[in-house]
C-alpha cells in the first residue's frame, strides 16, 4: 500500500468539487429522489452528510438506526455524488446531558449550558469522549468500505469552551505537563503580582469571575489549553476513521480567522484543510475579507484547500441578512477557486423549513428549482465543471507573506492594555487590504516558518514573539528578505511578559530605535499628522539610534520632529497606522523594491487580479462595466472565446484567462 497520507488530490481526482452540506433527516424519504434528481442537474458532485444526525443515528444509548443512511449512501453512490462523511459528535442528542450532565459545558460563572442548541459538550468529558468514539467506531466500520465515501469530516466548527471541573483538572494536569512544578508556573505566570503564588496544584483554577482584572498569563494559558483541548477531541475520532480507511482523508472546517484554535497546530493534523467563509454582501470590503481568509486558509494547507461551507444568498445571524445580488454568488465563488480552493461547497443544499437555520439561504432554496438561487448555482456548477481540468491542483504563487499568530494574538486580547481600539484580527485586514488593493498576491505565515521563499515579509503586528520567531526574523533579514513590522511588535515574551525596552532588544537594533519612550495611542476621530500621510489608532515616542537610513516624520503635537516610519537597510518600522490608499501607497514602493510586482498593472477600481498556475483570474467587483487591458492573446476558460490585448467585464463579472500558446 502507498505509504503516503491521502490529501484532497485523491477527493477531487482532476475536478473541482461542488456541493454541499445535505441533511436529508429534516425531510421525508420521498423527497431525496427529487433531490439526487437537481443534483445532477446543477453539477452537485460531492455531499456532506451527518453532521447533525447523531440523535437519528443513536436515538438512545447503544441503539443503532443506519438504514436511512444505508439507503441515503447507495442512492448517492447511483447518482454519482461522493459523500463527505461527518461524524455527528457537534449535537449531541438530548439524553447525553439528560443521563451524563458532566458532558455538558460549564461557562466562566458556574453556569451549566443545556440542550437545544448545539456544540453543548464538554471538550475534557471522559464520558462524551467516550461517546463520541463509539459513534465514530461504528460509523467508520460500516461505511469505511461504501463505495460513496471520499473524505471524512470530523465534528463541526469546533468552538466550545469549558470551566467545568473535569476541565479545571485536565487544566492542572496541562499545565504540569508545561511546566512541570510549580515554581515554574508562578514565574510564567507572574503571580508574585497582586498575591497570587500558588503553592498546591488543587488551587489552580480556570479563570472565572474576578473582582477586577484577571491574570493575563493565566488566561492565555487557557485559551492554549482550550485549544489542545478541543483537538484532543478531533483527534481522537481522526485516529479512529484512519484505522479503519487508511486511504480516505480526513477534515474538520475552520471557522474564518477563528480567535479559538491555534490554525497552525490545527492544520498540521488534517489532511485537508477547510474553511467555512461567510462574508457580508453589503460589506463594501466583502471581497478583501473573503480573500484573506482564502490566503489564510491556502497557506495553512500549503496549496489547494476546501470550501466546506458558504452561502447561496443570505444568512441568518447578522441584525440585517441580505441576500447577494445577482451574480455575486458566482464571483465570490469564482474568487475563492482563484484563491487555491479545489472544493466548493454550501451550506445546505435544501433549504430548511423548521428550526433555528430555515431563514438561512442553501442551494435549493424556498422558491424551489425556479428561483433565481438554484438557477444561478446550476449555471456555476457547469462552469466549474468545464474549469476543473484546467485549474484543479494547479499552484498559486506569492512574493509577500504576512505573519500571523494565534497565540500573539491570544496574548494582545487581553484586558488592561494601552487601548480597546486596537485590534490583532484588524491589523491583519488593514495591512491585507493594502496588499490585495495594490494587487499584490501574499501567501500567511507563522513568524517561526521558513521565510526564505519570500521577498517581502510584513508583520502588521505581533504583539508577542517567541525568541526562536525573533531570531528568525533577523535570519530572514541577514539573509536579503525585505521585513515591514507594523507597531506593538515584539513587545512581549510567550509568557505575556514586557520585554526589556518595551520591544526586544534586537528587534530595536534590527529597525534602528534607541529607546522607544512611550506610546501614544490614539482616540477615536484623531489622527498623528507625519510627512506626507496621516497616521491612525497609535503613535509611539521613540528616540532612533541614528543608524536609519530613511525616516518619515510626525508633524505637530507632542512626537513632533519624531519618527513615525523608520529604514535601517532591509528593515522598516512603521510606528502608526497610515490612512488605507497611504498604508497601500507604501506597501507598494517597499514591494517594488524588493522586486514584488501587481499581478497586473493598471487595473480599474474593482478588479482583482489572482494568477494560477498558468491562469489569469479577473475578477470584477463592482456594478459599471470596466476594460482591462491583457497584453497578448488568451482564451476565457469561462466563454470559450479568444481575448486579445483587452477584455471588457461587466457587473460582477469574471474571466478566467489562459494564455493561447498553451490552451490544450
Amino acid at each position: 500500500m502507498d505509504a503516503r497520507a491521502p490529501g484532497l488530490a485523491d477527493v477531487t481526482r482532476g475536478r473541482l468539487l461542488f456541493g454541499g452540506d445535505y441533511n436529508p433527516e429534516q425531510w421525508p424519504e420521498e423527497v431525496w429522489a427529487e433531490d439526487v434528481r437537481l443534483m445532477k442537474d446543477a453539477g452537485v458532485n460531492t455531499v456532506t452528510v451527518g453532521v447533525f444526525s447523531w440523535a437519528r443515528l443513536e436515538p438512545r444509548p447503544g441503539e443503532r438506526d443506519f438504514g436511512w443512511l444505508d439507503r441515503l449512501m447507495d442512492l448517492l453512490h447511483e447518482h454519482g455524488v461522493g459523500v463527505v462523511l461527518a461524524t455527528p459528535t457537534a449535537s449531541p442528542p438530548p439524553w447525553l446531558g439528560h443521563l451524563h450532565p458532566d458532558t455538558l459545558p460549564v461557562d466562566e460563572d458556574g453556569r451549566t449550558e443545556r440542550w437545544g442548541g448545539r456544540q453543548h459538550f464538554s471538550h475534557s468529558s471522559a464520558t462524551y469522549r467516550r461517546y463520541a468514539a463509539a459513534v465514530t467506531e461504528a460509523l467508520a466500520a460500516r461505511y469505511g468500505t461504501h463505495p460513496a465515501l471520499t473524505l471524512w469530516h470530523i465534528n463541526n466548527e469546533y468552538c466550545t469552551y469549558d470551566h467545568g471541573e473535569e476541565a479545571a483538572a485536565r487544566f492542572r494536569a496541562w499545565l504540569r505537563r508545561r511546566y512541570g512544578g510549580l515554581d515554574a508556573l508562578n514565574t510564567a505566570w507572574g503571580t508574585a503580582f497582586w498575591s497570587q503564588g500558588y503553592g498546591d496544584w488543587a488551587e489552580v483554577l480556570p479563570p472565572g469571575r474576578v473582582h477586577y482584572l484577571k491574570n493575563p498569563a493565566q488566561v492565555l494559558d487557557f485559551r492554549r489549553f482550550t485549544s489542545d483541548m478541543l483537538l484532543e477531541c478531533y483527534t481522537a475520532e481522526r485516529d479512529i476513521v484512519r484505522r479503519h480507511t487508511p486511504h480516505i482523508p480526513v477534515t474538520t472546517n475552520f471557522m474564518p480567522l477563528f480567535f479559538g484554535q491555534d490554525g497552525w497546530r490545527w492544520a498540521e493534523e488534517e489532511d485537508v484543510v477547510s474553511v467555512d467563509l461567510y462574508p457580508d454582501p453589503r460589506d463594501p470590503l466583502g471581497a478583501q475579507e473573503g480573500a484573506l481568509v482564502q490566503d489564510l486558509t491556502r497557506s495553512q494547507a500549503r496549496g489547494p484547500w476546501m470550501l466546506m461551507e458558504q452561502a447561496a444568498g443570505a444568512v441568518n445571524w447578522r441584525a440585517v441578512n441580505h441576500p447577494k445580488p445577482r451574480g455575486l454568488n458566482r464571483l465570490w465563488t469564482l474568487q475563492a477557486v482563484a484563491r487555491g480552493a479545489d472544493a466548493v461547497c454550501y451550506f445546505q443544499w435544501r433549504q430548511s423549513r423548521q428550526g433555528a437555520e430555515k431563514f438561512h439561504s442553501a442551494m435549493l432554496s424556498h422558491a424551489g428549482p425556479e428561483g433565481r438561487t438554484y438557477q444561478e448555482v446550476r449555471r456555476l456548477g457547469a462552469e466549474l465543471a468545464a474549469l476543473s481540468p484546467e485549474v484543479t491542483g494547479e499552484r498559486v504563487t506569492a512574493g509577500v507573506a504576512v505573519l500571523h499568530d494565534w497565540h500573539a494574538w491570544w496574548a494582545a486580547a487581553q484586558e488592561a492594555h494601552p487601548s480597546d481600539r486596537v485590534g490583532h484580527p484588524d491589523m491583519l485586514r488593514a495591512w491585507h487590504r493594502a496588499l490585495w488593493e495594490a494587487h499584490l498576491t501574499t501567501d500567511f505565515a507563522h513568524p517561526e516558518h521558513d521565510l526564505t521563499p519570500y521577498r517581502m515579509v510584513v508583520v502588521p503586528q505581533m504583539y508577542a514573539l517567541t525568541d526562536t520567531a525573533v531570531d528568525n526574523l533577523l535570519a530572514y533579514v541577514r539573509g536579503g528578505g525585505t521585513l515591514v513590522c507594523g507597531f506593538l511588535t515584539g513587545v512581549a515574551d510567550r509568557d505575556d511578559r514586557i520585554r526589556p525596552g518595551a520591544m526586544d532588544p534586537r528587534l530595536r537594533e534590527l529597525f534602528g530605535i534607541r529607546v522607544l519612550h512611550e506610546w501614544w495611542p490614539l482616540e477615536p476621530g484623531e489622527t498623528a499628522p507625519c510627512d506626507g500621510f496621516d497616521g491612525t489608532l497609535w503613535s509611539e515616542e521613540i528616540e532612533p539610534d541614528g543608524s536609519a537610513q530613511e525616516t518619515v516624520a510626525y508633524r505637530g503635537g507632542e512626537l513632533d520632529g519624531l519618527p513615525a516610519l523608520l529604514r535601517k537597510g532591509r528593515a522598516w518600522y512603521l510606528s502608526t497606522l497610515p490612512t488605507p490608499g497611504a498604508l497601500r501607497g507604501l506597501l507598494t514602493r517597499i514591494a517594488a523594491g524588493a522586486g514584488v510586482r501587481p499581478v497586473l498593472a493598471g487595473l480599474p477600481a474593482g478588479v482583482e487580479a489572482v494568477r494560477r498556475g498558468d491562469l489569469l483570474f479577473l475578477l470584477h467587483h463592482g456594478r459599471d462595466p470596466v476594460t482591462v487591458e491583457v497584453p497578448g492573446t488568451h482564451r476565457d476558460l469561462l466563454t470559450g472565446s479568444p481575448v486579445t490585448d483587452r477584455v471588457t467585464l461587466g457587473r460582477y463579472a469574471a474571466a478566467v484567462l489562459k494564455p493561447a500558446g498553451r490552451v490544450a
